[in-house]
């Protein structure tokens, strides 16, 4: 390639990659490559460079749509920048989350993205000093990475705001955090705005699957003071809920308000349609993304702002 181009090899391999030299250079030095058929040695690039291309993606729990979408997502962004997503499933377990942040890291992995279980975790801060971390969703303490964050005491806000204005005072509020992981700022914003508004909210666990949430939400509903409103942290969740309805006889909005969280495309085709609330996941796909691919994450941050989708599943 050297000999072909009329570089030296320090200069060829500085154009394939990128760096150090003119557009024209890096022009011809593919051209000749493509003429040659040469292709890089991805170790041996490794090797050189301290990075393997690869960055690893922990999602808290893949039976979550959402964040189904956003593996999708995240995977074909970072290949449109010549790397590859390495996607692990927590499957809502924080013990697991930690074992497999810390496998990532032993993979070398360039950069991790994690949408926390549990973001305050003590691991985080350790693997923090090997490793580029960005973290969608909510902080991790003790972690000053890239943070492509919710603003959560707005969504939750919001939430409560549009059921009290519709006159719902008993509300369930399923979430997909332990009670091993109680500190997380939605959780704790939905206790501090219910006595603001006067609600008589409870915090129920409920798994993302359809089967266990449409078991927790069974339950909730067929309580003897049954709630008039179900928030979920979710719209798998609120999948759920209206599974549970329809076995229960109950008529959504009529008998029980549902709401989600997160937007999913196939909450509008419900019947009837789920309000629920969108955090843009295009917009946060580019932010991770681009941060992790950069690596350079502190002092980084990004807060996403919500929007109310009100649709049918949610009346007076």
């Amino acid at each position: 390639m050297a000999e072909a181009t009329g570089l030296s090899t320090a200069a060829v391999s500085y154009a394939l990659r990128g760096l150090q030299t003119s557009e024209e250079t890096q022009r011809r030095v593919r051209e000749a490559a493509a003429e040659l058929g040469y292709e890089a040695d991805p170790i041996a690039r490794a090797l050189a460079s301290g990075r393997t291309g690869t960055v690893g993606l922990l999602c808290g729990s893949l039976e979550d749509l959402w964040q189904q979408s956003l593996a999708v997502a995240m995977g074909r962004e970072l290949l449109g920048q010549d790397r590859y997503a390495l996607i692990l499933d927590a499957a809502g377990d924080p013990a697991r989350e930690a074992i497999l942040a810390r496998q990532l890291r032993d993979q070398r992995v360039d950069a991790l993205v994690v949408q926390p279980i549990d973001p305050s975790a003590p691991d985080w801060a350790a693997l923090a000093t090997s490793l580029p971390i960005v973290s969608i969703g909510d902080p991790l303490r003790g972690v000053d990475g890239g943070e492509v964050l919710f603003d959560n005491r707005t969504g939750v806000t919001v939430a409560l705001e549009h059921l009290a204005g519709l006159g719902h005072r008993r509300i369930a509020v399923l979430t997909p955090n332990r009670p091993s992981t109680p500190d997380r700022p939605a959780e704790v914003h939905v206790g501090v705005e219910a006595a603001r508004l006067g609600l008589d909210v409870r915090l129920v666990t409920s798994p993302h699957a359809l089967a266990g949430a449409t078991a927790c939400a069974t339950a909730v509903l067929s309580e003897e003071e049954r709630p008039s409103a179900v928030f979920c942290f979710a719209d798998s969740i609120a999948y759920g809920v209206y599974a549970a309805a329809r076995q229960l006889g109950l008529d959504i909005p009529g008998d029980v308000s549902v709401m989600g969280y997160d937007s999913h495309p196939m909450s509008a085709l419900l019947s009837p349609a789920l309000t629920t609330v969108d955090w843009d996941l295009e917009g946060i796909v580019r932010q991770a993304a681009s941060l992790a691919v950069e690596g350079r994450v502190e002092h980084r941050r990004f807060v996403r702002s919500p929007r109310l989708w009100v649709r049918e599943s949610t009346a007076a």
